[in-house]
């Protein structure tokens, strides 16, 4: 910090003091805490002031150690402020005023002297209940701060004290425990008034800085040896999760391209370990010409692409960004799925025994693409033959 106050670039701060880029960020603007992963709670930035060079009047934190030590030590006020080489008056107030329900302690006496040498300005929004009324309602509207900046300057032109920009409103929302941090009558579900669901000032990255979710290198659907409507080949899987309440727990769905069989993924936590284990016990039992690919949306949870192929030795390719028709048949079984697993639910209920259940309901129903017969035996059959048709021959040795 005291690196940034002198204008350093975090990354260049960073280094200097042997820590990653991350953590840098993370003393900078702040980190959310993760559960599972769940949103449990939010760490604060570093306070800039308690890195700040102060006036020599002030006591510094080295001092406040000394006189901790001293008064451990049971030495009188008298004698500590000699030995300081500061006035007794001030050793008086420093222990009276910083003193906690366990006595002097050093660090949170600075940390509370820290905080009170910051000089708190009220906002506008704050000091003008008018205002504050206004920006209120129109925040439980879903208006934006830029909607609400621009009509206040219509709806008070002659009023500078109604008037505020959009940054302000920002501020005031995300300022902790804030008033206006509240949810609106029609999306009770949603704790913030802002349309991005934000309470605290996302930290923002350079796109050149930005580092990859997946390993490299990624295959996309375009690479495949195969053309989006030619199913003559089997061994082709489309993958993709259907996501519970809140986004806490999800299921995986495997659905083969030309038999339409389909493998359901138990997944206890939503990661891409779980997925790569998920995926080498549902499929690591199928011979090698019935898991040539996997095609999957671009989701978090396939990040250990490279590992998953290292494993079934079945390449995996990515669709493009919001293409879901690129992977039409596990969309449609997706669909078919919601019949057992109801949006807006919990799918951590449903063990491992009930989906194989489901998916069983599901391999054992006919299809009129498959001419009536059912995709389990259409698979079975597959299963049976040792050289199952493929018309491709071009990437055989």
């Amino acid at each position: 910090m005291q690196l940034r106050e002198r204008g350093w670039s975090i990354s260049a701060a960073a280094r200097e003091v042997g820590v990653s880029r991350s953590a840098g960020n993370n003393w900078a603007f702040g980190t959310k805490v993760y559960c599972r992963g769940a949103i449990v709670g939010f760490v604060p930035p570093l306070e800039r002031l308690a890195v700040r060079q102060i006036s020599a009047r002030y006591l510094s934190q080295g001092e406040r150690i000394e006189i901790a030590d001293l008064h451990q030590a049971g030495l009188t006020v008298t004698a500590i402020a000699v030995r300081v080489g500061r006035d007794k008056s001030t050793i008086s107030r420093e222990l009276r005023r910083n003193a906690g329900k366990q006595g002097y302690r050093p660090f949170e006496a600075h940390r509370a002297a820290t905080a009170r040498r910051g000089r708190h300005h009220r906002r506008r929004v704050e000091s003008n209940v008018e205002l504050r009324r206004v920006v209120g309602e129109l925040l439980a509207q879903r208006w934006s701060p830029q909607q609400i900046s621009r009509h206040l300057r219509t709806r008070f032109p002659d009023d500078p004290g109604m008037r505020l920009c959009h940054e302000s409103i920002y501020q005031a929302v995300y300022q902790p425990g804030s008033a206006l941090l509240r949810p609106s009558p029609l999306a009770p579900h949603r704790r913030s008034p802002l349309r991005t669901g934000r309470d605290h000032r996302r930290a923002q990255q350079r796109v050149e800085r930005r580092r990859p979710r997946f390993e490299q290198p990624m295959l996309t659907v375009h690479q495949r040896p195969f053309q989006p409507a030619d199913r003559t080949e089997a061994g082709h899987w489309e993958g993709h999760l259907i996501i519970g309440r809140e986004q806490r727990s999800a299921i995986g769905t495997l659905v083969e391209r030309q038999t339409r069989v389909v493998r359901l993924l138990h997944l206890p936590y939503r990661d891409g370990e779980a997925l790569h284990q998920a995926l080498a016990a549902r499929l690591g039992d199928l011979p090698p010409h019935l898991r040539r690919s996997i095609t999957w949306d671009q989701g978090t949870e396939m990040a250990r692409h490279l590992s998953i192929t290292r494993t079934l030795g079945a390449s995996v390719y990515f669709c493009d960004s919001h293409s879901p028709w690129q992977r039409g048949s596990n969309e449609n079984t997706n669909g078919l799925l919601r019949d057992y697993f109801p949006k807006g639910t919990d799918l951590s209920i449903h063990t491992l025994e009930h989906l194989l259940a489901v998916e069983n309901e599901l391999n054992n129903r006919p299809r009129m693409i498959l001419n009536d017969r059912t995709p389990h035996q259409v698979f079975t059959a597959l299963l049976a033959s040792e050289s199952p048709p493929v018309l491709r021959r071009c990437d055989v040795e």
